[in-house]
């Protein structure tokens, strides 16, 4: 009887699509490049399709890739969901759950605390903003149960409800040369210092990484909020999300959209991480809701 690939070789591909490297996907699986390298190997081998075209400098998808993507993912979607659900019915009883999220998707975190405490009443979630390095160490250090943040995700920890925030516009300095542009391309930056957010900057193809590598003020930026007042202050632009420019309204700052060739498509990635082995019953019905809230909100 054929029982298809296995999940791990699927869960390694989804990661070198997403990453579009094997070596950032080793990182975020927790594997060594080689092993992933096999994983993916053994999967074209058994499919009997290419899913990657690679060279020296960058990784693509093929066509077959980029048409088996979704499916891996709500493969793996699924598998998370039946996990949480095992875990759930068979995990210890507890009382509260803090809850940390990313500001820049607090909304889909309030409403998960909302649809949650219906759910169960006696659950106490206690939220807590936290940007990606607060929320790595959190979950590390065991304070928090639970978070919502943007890849790369901490290595060793369960990973489900991924979802997408578009990268659309350019955080400028209001009254500058490109404040008032109608759109942005990527020979209009030339110049200029860029601020990238890690969670960009993991997912950046590799022609556009190479354009902008000589021009990145920093690549690891997390706080948002923050980093716009270093654009404010002159010292570099940063490509903006859309949830970011449609939110913050400051006089010094304005946000032309990006233009739809070389810099369209851009995007961060975000998910809900976690800790299996020392889940309660409580951070599961949390995970499923999360999962709930993105399937209503029509996230694949």
């Amino acid at each position: 009887m054929d029982h298809g690939p296995p999940l791990r070789d699927i869960g390694c591909f989804a990661a070198v699509a997403r990453n579009l490297s094997f070596s950032r996907a080793a990182v975020q699986l927790d594997m060594s490049q080689p092993a992933v390298s096999q994983a993916i190997a053994r999967l074209e081998r058994t499919l009997d399709l290419r899913l990657f075209e690679r060279t020296s400098r960058e990784v693509q998808l093929t066509p077959a890739g980029r048409a088996l993507l979704p499916h891996a993912e709500a493969l793996l979607e699924q598998a998370a969901a039946f996990s949480a659900e095992a875990s759930r019915l068979a995990g210890p009883q507890g009382k509260s759950i803090r809850f940390a999220y990313d500001p820049l998707v607090g909304t889909l975190a309030a409403q998960v605390a909302r649809r949650l405490a219906r759910h169960l009443p006696d659950a106490e979630v206690e939220l807590r903003p936290a940007v990606w390095t607060e929320a790595t160490a959190e979950l590390t250090q065991g304070t928090a149960a639970v978070a919502i943040m943007s890849a790369p995700f901490p290595p060793g920890l369960a990973t489900t409800a991924r979802f997408h925030v578009p990268v659309t516009h350019l955080a400028v300095p209001a009254g500058g040369p490109l404040a008032t542009a109608s759109s942005v391309r990527l020979e209009q930056l030339t110049g200029h210092p860029v601020l990238l957010p890690r969670a960009l900057w993991v997912q950046l193809p590799g022609r556009l990484r190479a354009a902008l590598q000589s021009q990145a003020a920093a690549h690891d930026i997390d706080d948002l909020a923050a980093a716009l007042d270093l654009v404010a202050a002159g010292r570099g632009l940063m490509p903006a999300p859309r949830l970011l420019a449609e939110t913050v309204r400051r006089p010094d700052i304005s946000f032309p959209p990006l233009g739809d060739g070389d810099l369209g498509d851009l995007r961060m990635t975000y998910g809900l991480v976690w800790d299996r082995e020392n889940a309660s019953a409580q951070v599961m019905a949390l995970v499923q809701t999360v999962q709930e809230a993105l399937r209503r909100r029509g996230v694949p």
